[in-house]
């Protein structure tokens, strides 16, 4: 039986939201279990991506008749703006029948507009979670996630995070086997390691507060000295229990560990940019190697070392991830 998959798409859609979930759907269709996507739009018709590139033939909500699935796509301005009526009402007709509902990237902000997220846990991209958890409070937003399943309701992390959750989707569907073969076939991990913290340097979104800007910038200035609560507190001119309320309402962390996450982000950089290990765990603040590689375990997923070879060149690696070896046998072109 063929599963119908609405993609709900609008003007300045990420190209990517699309693209990547679909092409792991067109994989699976040649191992044999049809999907079928259907582009559904406020309008119908053409619309224009946010690369410039048009994506046609799509239908409004009434026409798409009913879906199995729907993935609501992602784009910049479903963080910046409200969501546009037309655009909630068509992921809103789509969704109410579905089995499963979905969003790629920022296409969680409609999903929470909605109220459908209420409850739940979700993710976004990291650029983007606080946003969402600030816009929408009774979310509970899990800002390292690549994807987050919660009953019927899927989110991921931004972009080419679409195509983890559609494989995790044809994995419920068909196993896991067919995952793992369409995840060779993209050249892609079936499930990356890590989550969305180790693609970003971000320390922390920016407060409106002015008592706790002194001590955010002093930390951020340099974040290898000594910023006990103590001293943060001074900084503030605030009592340290004071402080921390203001960090738990402003930043939804404790001064401790918004500290750590700004040492983590400098030390991630410092690597980026060529220097030891011994080096960044000094220059960030953490003192020692051993106390670096803890840190980047607990939120990376990884080891610094293991970091830097992922993220600091584009050339050749040492090792390529096992998801991606060619089964036994396969011809060489």
């Amino acid at each position: 039986m063929t599963h119908r998959v609405g993609f709900v798409v609008f003007d300045g859609v990420t190209l990517l939201d699309v693209s990547g979930p679909a092409e792991v759907l067109e994989q699976a269709r040649r191992l044999g279990h049809p999907y079928e996507p259907v582009l559904v739009s406020p309008r119908g018709g053409a619309v224009r991506t946010s690369t410039g590139m048009p994506l046609s033939g799509t239908v409004r909500a009434a026409e798409a008749g009913p879906v199995d699935t729907v993935l609501v796509a992602g784009g910049d301005r479903l963080a910046e703006q409200p969501v546009e009526r037309e655009l909630s009402e068509t992921a809103w007709t789509l969704a109410a029948s579905a089995a499963r509902v979905a969003s790629v990237c920022t296409g969680a902000f409609v999903l929470a507009d909605l109220g459908l997220l209420d409850g739940r846990r979700a993710a976004t991209h990291w650029r983007h979670a606080a946003a969402l958890a600030r816009r929408h409070p009774r979310v509970s937003v899990e800002p390292d996630a690549i994807h987050v399943r919660d009953g019927r309701f899927l989110t991921s992390a931004g972009i080419s995070a679409g195509i983890d959750l559609t494989l995790a989707l044809v994995e419920d569907d068909h196993g896991a086997e067919a995952a793992r073969h369409i995840a060779r076939e993209l050249v892609v991990f079936l499930q990356r390691p890590g989550g969305q913290s180790q693609f970003t340097t971000a320390t922390a979104p920016p407060t409106g507060n002015d008592l706790l800007r002194p001590p955010i910038e002093a930390v951020l200035a340099d974040p290898a000295a000594d910023h006990d609560l103590a001293s943060l507190a001074r900084a503030a001119a605030v009592s340290p229990r004071h402080l921390t309320r203001l960090f738990h309402a402003e930043l939804g962390t404790t001064p401790a560990r918004w500290v750590e996450r700004v040492r983590l982000g400098r030390a991630q950089q410092l690597l980026l940019d060529g220097h030891s290990v011994t080096a960044a765990a000094r220059l960030s603040g953490f003192g020692s190697d051993e106390t670096l590689r803890r840190v980047f375990l607990r939120h990376l997923g990884t080891t610094p070392s293991a970091y830097r070879r992922r993220f600091a060149t584009t050339g050749a690696t040492p090792t390529a991830p096992t998801a991606v070896r060619p089964p036994a046998g396969a011809r060489r072109g």
